[in-house]
């Protein structure tokens, strides 16, 4: 067996930002401290932070007054902050900066009176926050029997945007039906779509040709690592999405194969390797990097303004 690791792959610049800032929230103000659903998307993260005493929450009626809250990578919806306020909870940012980028544009767009088209899947912590910042503006689209099915009229002033962690491709193919069937709506001329998500799929996309089967390390929840397991299947190439080591089936492989290993944006380099390590106990396999560009994006703490 021979492995091939996808690079880059793993922790992308927003959720190395995330975690990193909760870290040092831990240190800083010490327990108890709540974050608003997930940090990130990754069973190994969420379950190590537990661990150490982070509560996670789902509403904000569980987080009691004057307590210090942490809004994850996604984002959170503006009730949230306003709810926050009014119970006297002290809040901290960690929403990824390109994420919050999409918040302002529907901002900006929605003051002008724009019908925004959002691009993104329904139920996503992402898409929530983003749709409800301008709830009377803003439609999702989540498959192209959507676009279909829009009802507007063409005088009307029409911008599309798109959730950060899609499939590079079918979102394309998305906008390019929404050309057609609105020529004069307004896409943005850079992608929402975040580049660790575009850098990652294209490494699939380059590699997956030379492997006999694909296994992304990420959790099921996790948007962009899954649209990491369609691309490969898109291309005729069997991927598996795998939470860890432990979820690895011998069965899969006969041991002669080529395995390429990549990482959805919110997985530990750590489960990674663990992945690797079993693959070499199991099957003698022997360990190859791939790298098909550099990211060099890193963001600031928020927590260093407070």
């Amino acid at each position: 067996m021979h492995i091939f690791l996808a690079n880059p792959r793993g922790f992308c610049a927003g959720v190395n930002m995330a975690i990193r800032t909760l870290d040092a929230a831990i240190v800083r103000f010490g327990l108890p401290l709540y974050v608003y659903h997930e940090i990130v998307h990754n069973t190994w993260v969420v379950n190590d932070f537990k661990s150490r005493g982070v509560k996670f929450v789902d509403s904000i009626e569980d987080v009691p007054e004057g307590s210090r809250l942490m809004f994850s990578a996604h984002g959170v919806a503006p009730n949230i902050r306003t709810a926050a306020i009014q119970k006297n909870i002290e809040t901290i940012d960690a929403t990824c900066p390109l994420v919050a980028k999409v918040h302002r544009e529907v901002l900006r767009y929605a003051v002008e009176n724009y019908t925004i088209i959002l691009i993104g899947h329904s139920g996503h912590d992402e898409v929530i926050g983003t749709m409800n910042e301008a709830p009377k503006s803003i439609i999702l689209v989540e498959h192209e029997s959507d676009v279909y099915n829009l009802k507007l009229k063409s005088s009307e002033k029409l911008v599309v945007l798109t959730q950060t962690t899609l499939s590079v491709t079918e979102t394309y193919s998305m906008i390019e039906l929404l050309r057609k069937r609105f020529p004069n709506i307004i896409c943005e001329p850079n992608s929402n779509i975040c580049y660790a998500t575009q850098h990652r799929q294209e490494a699939i996309a380059i590699l997956a040709p030379f492997a006999d089967i694909v296994l992304i390390v990420g959790s099921k929840n996790s948007s962009n690592s899954k649209r990491l397991a369609e691309r490969s299947e898109s291309i005729g190439v069997r991927s598996i999405l795998i939470d860890g080591a432990e979820n690895i089936n011998s069965d899969w492989f006969k041991g002669d194969e080529k395995v390429l290993i990549s990482a959805g944006a919110s997985a530990p380099e750590y489960v990674v390797q663990d992945c690797v390590k079993l693959l070499q106990k199991n099957f003698n396999a022997t360990v190859e990097e791939r790298q098909t560009c550099t990211d060099s994006l890193s963001f600031r703490l928020p927590i260093d303004s407070l």
